[in-house]
């Protein structure tokens, strides 16, 4: 009995990805109108049968987008308004827009979600870390892919990034321009590249003006829970002038325990958080943060989406969002 030939068997004629045939065969953008006609040669030599109406009434009716994060980015705040501007990106631009989350299981078993496996989508947003094993094998589905506010050396495709190197660079200036200069950090680099880069900002805006930080203000290896916070910043001889937190949260936690132990902020201590979430404001007194524009990251996302389909042989390319300083009450000049 003769083998049924499916779309892997033209991809591998050609030497081609899967989803360049199904791009071609479907009548879709993404391959040049040379590639096409070679793949619609083939595929009729071949003998593969496909639904031609059912293909170009899906191409008249635009684009679907594909849209996945882990449970975990979902249940976020802040991941959440990017989704919500993602979804408005969508419906402006008339794409489709298939939203999958993926759970702890799928992403230690590398389960990819049904429209990714079917090549039902024209595109692919991913939102936020999941494991780099699990998006290696979404990227090696051929699928255009950009990646948002995540991005790793082994991850080669498209990224929209926070620069966060820069802006947190630009928060300790802030503190050193207030004449702060025993500044210690919190937060836990392990968790993200963000969040490692904010480190590194750190570290830069210390160098510049020749100052070396006290190796027991250092905690960039501690979990994002409360009662891990308190009992770091109570362990120690003597507080900072000033904190500079990875996120939001580790700055709210660092106010309430520096409250705790007796301390006014920012008379006694200064704090600095990152990223202008819900925390920033709840606080008391409102911390001091760097605003990153969700909205931006969305609309980015979508343009350079498009741009991947329409050019899929260009050099992957990473861009970096600039952040904004919101000057609150946790900040004041150091007091002699």
């Amino acid at each position: 009995m003769r083998k049924k030939v499916v779309m892997q068997d033209i991809a591998d004629r050609l030497s081609i990805s899967k989803n360049s045939v199904s791009q071609a065969l479907s009548g879709k953008d993404g391959v040049s109108e040379e590639t096409r006609r070679k793949i619609i040669e083939t595929a009729e030599a071949m003998g593969y049968r496909y639904a031609k109406k059912q293909a170009d009434d899906e191409h008249r009716h635009g684009k679907t987008f594909g849209l996945i994060a882990s449970d975990f980015a979902f249940s976020m705040k802040f991941f959440g308004e990017i989704y919500l501007s993602i979804e408005r990106e969508a419906q402006n631009h008339g794409i489709r827009l298939l939203i999958q989350s993926i759970t702890p299981d799928m992403r230690d078993r590398l389960v990819l979600p049904s429209f990714i496996e079917d090549n039902q989508v024209d595109g692919l947003l991913i939102l936020s870390h999941i494991s780099t094993a699990f998006i290696e094998k979404v990227i090696a589905q051929g699928i255009p892919t950009v990646l948002i506010d995540h991005h790793h050396p082994l991850l080669r495709t498209d990224a929209v990034l926070t620069n966060n190197r820069f802006g947190a660079y630009t928060a300790v200036k802030h503190l050193l321009d207030l004449g702060h200069r025993d500044i210690g950090i919190l937060g836990n680099v392990d968790i993200s590249p963000s969040y490692q880069e904010r480190w590194e900002g750190y570290m830069l805006a210390l160098r510049e003006h020749r100052i070396e930080p006290r190796e027991d203000h250092l905690h960039v290896h501690t979990l994002e829970e409360e009662t891990l916070v308190a009992n770091a910043l109570r362990v120690m001889d003597d507080q900072p002038d000033a904190w500079f937190c990875l996120n939001d949260g580790f700055a709210f936690y660092v106010c309430s325990e520096l409250r705790n132990l007796g301390l006014r902020i920012p008379e006694d201590v200064s704090v600095c958080g990152f990223d202008n979430t819900h925390f920033s404001q709840m606080a008391t007194p409102k911390i001091t943060t760097m605003e990153i524009d969700l909205h931006l990251f969305a609309h980015k996302a979508f343009v350079q989406l498009l741009w991947r389909i329409d050019h899929p042989d260009e050099v992957y390319q990473e861009i970096l969002l600039p952040t904004n300083l919101i000057r609150r009450e946790s900040t004041a000049a150091r007091q002699a």
